[in-house]
């Protein structure tokens, strides 16, 4: 009754591309995107709410790390989901984004801080261009063995050289101080906020570009390589390009875990096990699709919370005494038993409930 298009006419070609072609999807973007950045906030300096609820856990827990990997996870889904080819080495690139602000922001003088953000994300694309060499030749689970091996060196290269890590003994960095235009963000919810306009600057970029003339060639070569090549796409430049755009965005997502999230970081923190998570999300969420990123972001950071605050004191009540460490174990098992689900009854993910969610509310009450 409601998610109607009916009188909404599209009078020019501008109108009719826009990213959200219905009225009520604008309006329901600007409203989260109102309660993000204005909501959240405020309720956290109200007494009424600042008593009950410790929003500080809420900023570093939940919500950063949502953001962080939700970021992470666009990049993945740009390389994996649009443009076809398969990494496992997305944590490698993190690693290399968050270690490349760190030295940036060491060893040159008066640097700005989102400058060396934006530098990190260089350094981790031209990492994934070497690494995207093999997919001109190899793809699939070939593929995915070559990023593999970037996992691996990477995380190698920053344990075995010290000068990543400033020759610290242990190999760990303390992140500088986040100071923009003379403001220092040294609070949960500046650091938040800094983040949440930092994603959503670079998921609006990551969606136009999907839509772009970029974004339909990386989409053809995911579908049939061949015959994208016979068409006239060149191979060649759009999976390097894929690479060096996915690369990017794992790399500032990196530098954002270091240095809003984290604060003191080290190599063994960009193992393998984050790159299967954020494999996890992509899959749970929808592959292919820059909502999914969001959605199987959010279920990932969410579900260990809800197992330990809802499962582990319902088990309880019922005169069950889970072993220490079950959560984490349970949580596993969850993923592995989504991840078949999804595969076998929605593909997509996510994203695509959500979309048919909207046509049939598009719909109501007419069957088709």
């Amino acid at each position: 009754m409601f998610y109607r298009e009916a009188g909404q006419y599209k009078t020019t070609y501008a109108r009719d591309q826009q990213i959200f072609p219905i009225r009520q999807d604008r309006i329901g973007m600007l409203v989260v995107l109102a309660v993000a950045f204005l909501l959240v906030p405020i309720a956290s300096v109200l007494p009424a709410t600042s008593g009950i609820i410790d929003f500080n856990y809420w900023y570093s827990g939940i919500l950063i790390p949502f953001l962080v990997f939700a970021l992470a996870a666009i990049g993945l889904n740009i390389l994996t989901g649009y443009a076809g080819q398969l990494s496992l080495g997305t944590a490698a690139f993190m690693a290399v984004g968050a270690f490349a602000a760190y030295n940036f922001m060491l060893r040159v003088p008066g640097m700005p801080i989102l400058v060396s953000f934006i530098l990190a994300g260089v350094c981790a694309a031209m990492v994934g261009i070497v690494f995207g060499l093999p997919s001109l030749r190899i793809k699939g689970f070939y593929l995915a063995a070559a990023t593999l091996a970037a996992q691996f060196f990477v995380v190698w290269a920053l344990t075995k050289f010290g000068w990543f890590s400033n020759y610290s003994s242990s190999g760990v960095i303390s992140a500088q101080k986040i100071i923009i235009l003379g403001h220092e963000f040294n609070t949960p919810v500046k650091r938040y906020l800094l983040v949440l306009a930092i994603v959503a600057l670079m998921a609006l970029l990551a969606k136009n570009m999907v839509r772009s003339s970029v974004g339909r060639a990386w989409m053809a070569i995911r579908d049939m390589d061949v015959a994208a090549e016979v068409i006239g796409i060149p191979m060649m430049k759009t999976k390097l390009l894929a690479f060096a755009v996915s690369s990017f965005y794992c790399g500032v997502a990196g530098a954002l875990y270091a240095f809003a999230l984290l604060g003191t970081v080290e190599p063994a923190a960009f193992e393998l096990d984050l790159s299967f998570r954020l494999l996890f999300m992509i899959i749970i969420g929808g592959v292919g699709s820059i909502l999914g990123s969001f959605l199987g972001a959010a279920f990932v950071v969410l579900l260990p919370i809800f197992l330990e605050v809802v499962a582990l004191p319902a088990a309880e009540a019922v005169g069950l005494n889970p072993p220490p460490g079950a959560i984490s174990s349970l949580t596993l098992m969850v993923f592995g038993s989504l991840i078949v689900f999804f595969l076998i009854v929605e593909p997509n993910g996510l994203a695509r409930l959500w979309q048919i969610g909207k046509e049939k509310l598009r719909l109501w009450p007419f069957p088709h």
